[in-house]
């Protein structure tokens, strides 16, 4: 939203622009008299489809008659990333270049050192600088250093949920609380958004620097993790991430409410890594379903299942991260849950894992070695067993803070989609009780939920599942070292 204190500095048509909810302006004040061009700074949203960040520029550009450059800063410390993440955001960036061309926007990507954002800004003359946002901790406080920096206008859009965070001031403890308002909003922002080209076209400079898109990004950077390896289960980019999209909604989509929790299935769409990289947005995926329904593909409680987790827990995850600061840690435990762990901290542990057995997957649970594989093997693991995983993780711990930064260690380097709200809210659900409530009475669990291998593994076909990741991944690098004598 606009700042008030400087709503007479812009024309009557940008700030109509700026009073968009899914717009924060950071640095207020009109645009550079003798800009040459708007940039977008890409970071979270690496799509020019549905992306209401770029969207913003490109209105802004025509409105100001100025061509549009998109930027793209490698960092080779991003927090938690490794081998494995860069290559997938690699495997996307010619996509994003490819899309960026069909909206007459040019795109400039840069590594370190020469990755500055001010250094490419002064470069380009840029007018105004519109970027998009991200709720974890390290990405903000990078946002509001910039905004403290800069001396042109700052503008930064959330483009990554369907329904703008803005409209949701404070953390909603529960789903059923926040999905009334939700839906009231709904119908405002589920809606299809022409892709508008800029009408000027952008003239580069000569010798103005350019990392080629479809080279390794990651060259050279010798403090790079690049002990976890890339995945072939996933292709990174947006022509992939639509490829599957379709896929499901065509083939699967019809039977999710029934398929979703069935592990051993293909049943659920698998699109959270290009959600997590901004390849795609919700919304692409929430108008797709939509659309399947309307051309009698799927059933509409087909179609509101897949909303009710697309955009009720995606959303109230995101909102979690936005505002509660502890997030990724046992203090954003409810106060009953602290309480209950606190008490249980003590209890027998038996049997009890070191995060290294966890991490190889030796432990005596077939269920919950193989959903480890799978994480290790795959960079992605069924949602149904992320929450057996993560309460397990619990069960086996020294206590509940260890519990928790296991999880988080886990999560965040096996995952493609980890370093992300849907993940630390995940963890939260399981190990503190967050969007939950008290249940009964048990060792080391306190009031906080329980789940069993017994019962989790016949809600569906378990023992198909197993074999499945032991198959998978025989053959992989080290899976020897990954086996466990139950599996075998």
């Amino acid at each position: 939203m606009a700042d008030p204190a400087h709503q007479d500095l812009l024309p009557d048509a940008l700030q109509r622009l700026a009073d968009n909810p899914r717009v924060t302006v950071r640095r207020s004040g009109p645009p550079r008299k003798e800009g040459k061009c708007i940039a977008c700074w890409i970071q979270r949203a690496q799509r020019a489809l549905d992306n209401p960040a770029l969207d913003l520029a490109i209105a802004l550009g025509n409105e100001l008659d100025l061509p549009v450059v998109a930027f793209f800063a490698a960092i080779s410390n991003f927090p938690g990333a490794n081998l494995r993440h860069y290559r997938f955001l690699n495997q996307g960036l010619p996509d994003l270049e490819e899309d960026l061309a069909e909206r007459n926007v040019s795109f400039i990507v840069r590594r370190p050192p020469h990755n500055k954002l001010e250094a490419f800004l002064a470069e380009v003359g840029a007018a105004m600088l519109i970027g998009d946002e991200n709720p974890c901790r390290e990405p903000e406080r990078w946002r509001r250093i910039i905004a403290q920096r800069l001396h042109i206008p700052y503008w930064t859009v959330d483009a990554d949920v369907v329904v703008p965070s803005e409209l949701f001031p404070k953390h909603f403890y529960m789903l059923h609380h926040m999905r009334p308002k939700l839906l009231a909003e709904l119908p405002k922002y589920l809606v299809h958004t022409p892709a508008i080209k800029a009408r000027k076209e952008w003239r580069r400079p000569r010798g103005l620097e350019s990392f080629p898109v479809k080279d390794d990004i990651t060259h050279g950077w010798r403090s790079l993790d690049r002990s976890i390896a890339p995945v072939d289960t996933f292709t990174g980019g947006t022509h992939a991430a639509l490829h599957r999209l379709q896929h499901f909604v065509t083939h699967f989509l019809a039977d999710y409410p029934k398929q979703r929790n069935h592990p051993e299935a293909d049943g659920t769409s698998r699109m959270s890594p290009w959600l997590h990289f901004g390849h795609i947005s919700p919304l692409t995926i929430a108008l797709a379903a939509e659309k399947a329904h309307r051309e009698g593909k799927a059933p509409r409680a087909a179609v509101d299942s897949l909303l009710n987790e697309l955009i009720g827990w995606r959303e109230l995850a995101v909102n979690f991260v936005k505002h509660v600061p502890d997030y990724d840690s046992i203090e954003c435990a409810p106060e009953w849950a602290q309480k209950t762990l606190r008490e249980h901290a003590r209890d027998r542990r038996d049997p009890s894992y070191t995060l290294a057995q966890m991490e190889k997957g030796r432990t005596h649970d077939d269920l919950w070695n193989a959903a480890q594989l799978q994480m290790i093997h795959h960079g992605w693991m069924h949602n149904y067993l992320r929450m057996y995983w993560a309460k397990k993780i619990l069960e086996w711990s020294p206590g509940p803070a260890q519990a928790w930064e296991y999880a988080v260690i886990l999560n965040d380097k096996y995952e493609l989609d980890g370093r992300d709200p849907n993940g630390y809210a995940g963890i939260a659900w399981a190990i503190g009780g967050v969007h939950d409530r008290p249940w009964f009475e048990r060792p080391v669990f306190g009031t906080v939920r329980y789940m069993s291998g017994a019962s989790t593994g016949k809600k569906f076909d378990s023992k198909t599942y197993i074999r499945q990741m032991l198959s998978s991944t025989a053959n992989e690098p080290g899976s020897e070292d990954a086996s466990t004598p139950s599996l075998f």
